[in-house]
């Protein structure tokens, strides 16, 4: 099992920046950032592997870049050029085997952005 604790989030206006942080207690291969928008249903955003490939959502691509520090068990997710429509709650989520079931998650940051 792994813990995940997530940091950083806040309210920013649009265009501004933000850096989320997700503490893993342990090495896990694959992590990843969802979000969860106002009654929207969630949503994945980026994803890193074992390998350090990453696949993001469209939504994001170009601005928003996930990376992680294996000796810190540390995944980060950079914000930039932030838009109102990003205003969601953001978890992160792990998984051991890659499978895509993403069976273990921390308890969400809220990010805020406004016009």
């Amino acid at each position: 099992q792994v813990q995940l604790v997530e940091s950083g989030g806040g309210s920013v206006q649009a265009g501004g920046s933000l850096r989320l942080s997700c503490a893993a207690s342990t090495y896990t291969a694959c992590l990843g950032w969802f979000r969860q928008p106002p009654g929207k249903e969630r949503e994945g955003v980026a994803t890193i592997g074992s390998s350090g490939k990453t696949v993001y959502a469209d939504s994001v691509k170009g601005r928003f870049t996930t990376s992680k520090d294996n000796v810190k068990n540390t995944l980060y997710l950079q914000m930039n050029s932030l838009k109102p429509e990003d205003t969601a709650v953001y978890y992160c989520a792990a998984d051991f085997v890659c499978n895509g079931r993403w069976p273990y998650w921390g308890q969400g940051t809220q990010v805020t952005v406004s016009s």
